[in-house]
């Protein structure tokens, strides 16, 4: 992949319920990042109270480093199974508005070193992509293999 990486940011966000560790929860978003990356990036803890009241910690990182979001999604296509990637080509328009691919991880896979599409307890990630061309973003999703 050549030196220019057409993405602005990548943005990872998880919620830490009150019956998780916080600790584990921001360890799993960290296992993201390739191991020499994750002291580089700063990952904000902010309370929050939930629908009963009960507290609830989001803990996100906009990462703009073109290292280490290069690296980021390469593992992350590294770590996602085929049928996660075909599931993911298949219902790509349901992934991309407005130049920003929208994922969701299984926050317990993540907890078990594996990188699987999720829908509910997940793990958010943000690609904000600086152009919003469809077919060029599907294409960068490609090179970096995280679609077949």
């Amino acid at each position: 992949m050549s030196s220019s990486l057409p993405i602005a940011f990548v943005e990872v966000r998880v919620f830490s319920h009150a019956t998780e560790d916080e600790d584990k929860v921001l360890c799993a978003a960290q296992s993201l990042l390739p191991s020499e990356f994750v002291e580089k990036v700063i990952f904000e803890k902010i309370r929050l109270t939930g629908h009963y009241g009960n507290p609830i910690t989001l803990i996100e990182a906009r990462i703009k480093e073109r290292d280490i979001i290069r690296g980021l999604l390469e593992k992350l296509a590294a770590g996602l199974s085929s049928l996660d990637k075909e599931q993911l080509c298949n219902e790509i328009t349901q992934h991309v508005e407005k130049g920003k691919l929208y994922l969701r991880l299984d926050k317990q896979s993540i907890f078990l070193g594996e990188f699987k599409l999720g829908l509910s307890d997940s793990m958010h990630l943000k690609v904000q992509f600086k152009k919003s061309n469809l077919e060029e973003m599907l294409n960068v999703c490609r090179r970096f293999g995280m679609l077949p």
